[in-house]
């Protein structure tokens, strides 16, 4: 049983999804499928139920998940320790994030980190929120950058803030709308593009929507704000998006207005609790300006 086989097996737990787990460990397809069928074998009994659009745990699968994580985990802990024992932070620091971070302070921060300690080497994953928190709390990841979740998470996980958001709406340019407000009623009216279930933004939306007694009629979900702004510019309905994306600077097609009432979110970093977090992210959380938030839970 190689630590690789067991990143392949818990890439595909918490993806859900064959194809998103190779694209999250940069290889093809066929290699995790291999791995994962040699690894049944080797086991003596299936890990994963494949269902028509998704693969879900069984029972022996969701009891190997905890030591496969926990394996990942102390062989990481073990790289970074040894790295300290020769004087030189090393290892690496697995990060997870979703997307539009590229105008926030991130980059500028990982790159002071570089600087400072150039033997870690910066792992990233991309994914939606819900499937990064799963890692951080299994241990896959030592910390994401994620929407903050509605729930109180903070005995479990320490945060901080890195971005106040807000949700905007997108329309065909010239619209009519003069640049006010569109309300919750009027997106309502209309098909709307936005973010599916799986993301920790449409919580937002949706809770917004509901709290005046409104339908979201969703008739595109998807996670790619490019393609929402695409679908909007061939009058496919109105996208609601982060105005923070960079996707929505300067683009002819479309015209962006803020919503009434305000569908407000935070975009935190966040790491587990509970134990001593290791060298390259104590570093890194040392660099990061202000205190830690108090805890995890939604605004």
């Amino acid at each position: 049983m190689e630590l690789r086989t067991l990143e392949y097996f818990v890439a595909v737990a918490e993806e859900g999804s064959f194809t998103r787990a190779a694209a999250r460990c940069h290889v093809v397809q066929p290699a995790i499928s291999q791995q994962i069928r040699s690894l049944e074998k080797e086991l003596g009994e299936p890990l994963f139920d494949r269902l028509h659009r998704r693969v879900v745990l069984t029972a022996g699968g969701a009891a190997l998940l905890p030591h496969a994580r926990a394996c990942l985990a102390a062989a990481r802990a073990a790289s970074v320790e040894f790295a300290g024992r020769a004087g030189l932070l090393g290892g690496s620091l697995a990060l997870g994030t979703v997307g539009s971070l590229e105008g926030t302070r991130l980059p500028r921060l990982l790159g002071e980190y570089h600087r400072r300690h150039p033997g870690v080497t910066v792992e990233f994953t991309g994914s939606s929120s819900p499937s990064l928190l799963a890692a951080v709390r299994g241990g896959t990841l030592d910390g994401a950058v994620v929407a903050e979740p509605r729930e109180d998470m903070s005995r479990v996980l320490g945060s901080r803030v890195l971005l106040r958001d807000r949700i905007v709406a997108v329309l065909p340019a010239g619209s009519g709308t003069a640049g006010r407000p569109l309300t919750l009623e009027e997106v309502s009216r209309g098909p709307v593009i936005t973010y599916g279930p799986d993301s920790g933004v449409h919580g937002f939306i949706s809770a917004a929507f509901e709290a005046r007694g409104l339908r979201l009629d969703i008739a595109c979900a998807t996670n790619n704000v490019a393609l929402q702004l695409s679908l909007v510019a061939e009058n496919f309905g109105i996208a609601l998006a982060p105005r923070s994306s960079p996707a929505l600077s300067g683009d002819p097609r479309v015209t962006v207005v803020p919503l009434e009432p305000a569908i407000s979110f935070r975009k935190v970093f966040v790491w587990r609790l509970g134990s001593r977090p290791n060298a390259p992210l104590r570093a890194f959380l040392d660099m990061w300006p202000g205190p830690a938030a108090a805890g995890s839970g939604g605004e």
